[in-house]
């Protein structure tokens, strides 16, 4: 499972940096998005893989680490991802403002070839 985890982790994070080097705001704000759900990823994975572990405090059950998930890195990346849609949102009309002023949707305003 942590194999697993660690490729998803490595392939969102390296999609996202070719994303973020491409010409285009588009593939930016996605590179962006792509970089956030990694750092998302492995946020939720420093609170331990555990799998048939209690969420909450049941009875019955000692109260501690080895018996229950740690909410913590959950709380951080539950915060994290509506904070990442804001700002996706605003990435995006940040981006058709500057597409209907420049005529362009290049990062640096100029086209390619110019």
């Amino acid at each position: 499972m942590e194999i697993v985890l660690a490729l998803a982790i490595g392939v969102l994070t390296s999609s996202g940096v070719y994303l973020l080097l491409r010409p285009r705001t588009f593939q930016v704000i996605m590179g962006l998005t792509l970089i956030s759900y990694a750092v998302n990823l492995f946020i939720f994975s420093m609170g331990r893989l555990k799998v048939d572990s209690e969420p909450v405090l049941t009875q019955g059950v000692a109260s501690t680490l080895a018996n229950t998930a740690d909410p913590m890195p959950q709380a951080l990346v539950l915060t994290a991802i509506v904070i990442g849609f804001a700002m996706t949102a605003l990435f995006l009309v940040v981006m058709l403002a500057s597409r209907g002023l420049t005529g362009t949707d290049h990062v640096d305003g100029e086209e390619q070839g110019e």
